[in-house]
C-alpha cells in the first residue's frame, strides 16, 4: 500500500477515500495486472530449502490462483472463474496501470486541495 501512496501523512479525514481508492482501483490492479514472483523451492546439497524466483515463474495472483489444482474450491460461492475473468480481461495490464496513476493522482489532487498550509 505504501508503496502506491508514499510514505508521508495522509489525514484521517481522507480514509474513505483512500479506502475507496484502494478498493476500486489498487486491489483489482495488483491482483489482476501485476506480476509477480512465485519461487520454486530446491533442496541444495548441504540439505537446506532454497527458493529461487526465476523469471518463467513471474505472474498475476489471478493466473497464479487459476493453475492451482482444483482452483474452484478456492472462490467463494458466488463468484465463478467466468465472472473474474471479465474483469482480469476488460482491460489490458497498460490500461490498468494508467488509470491507477490518474485515480491515485485525482486522490493526492483532492488531499492536497482540502489541506490548508500550516504557516
Amino acid at each position: 500500500m505504501r508503496k502506491h501512496l508514499g510514505y508521508s501523512h495522509i489525514p484521517g479525514r481522507f480514509a474513505q477515500q483512500v479506502n475507496d481508492f484502494a478498493q476500486g482501483v489498487l486491489s483489482p490492479y495488483l491482483n489482476f495486472h501485476r506480476p509477480c514472483f512465485f519461487p520454486t523451492e530446491a533442496i541444495d546439497a548441504k540439505g537446506r530449502l532454497r527458493k529461487r524466483y526465476p523469471y518463467a515463474t513471474m505472474t498475476t495472483p489471478y493466473e497464479k490462483l487459476r493453475s492451482l489444482p482444483e482452483a474452484a474450491q478456492y472462490l467463494k460461492p458466488a463468484i465463478t472463474f467466468k465472472d473474474l475473468d471479465a474483469i482480469a480481461y476488460a482491460i489490458s495490464d497498460n490500461e490498468a496501470a494508467r488509470r491507477l496513476n490518474a485515480a491515485r493522482a485525482t486522490l493526492f489532487r483532492s488531499i492536497n486541495q482540502a489541506q490548508q498550509p500550516a504557516a
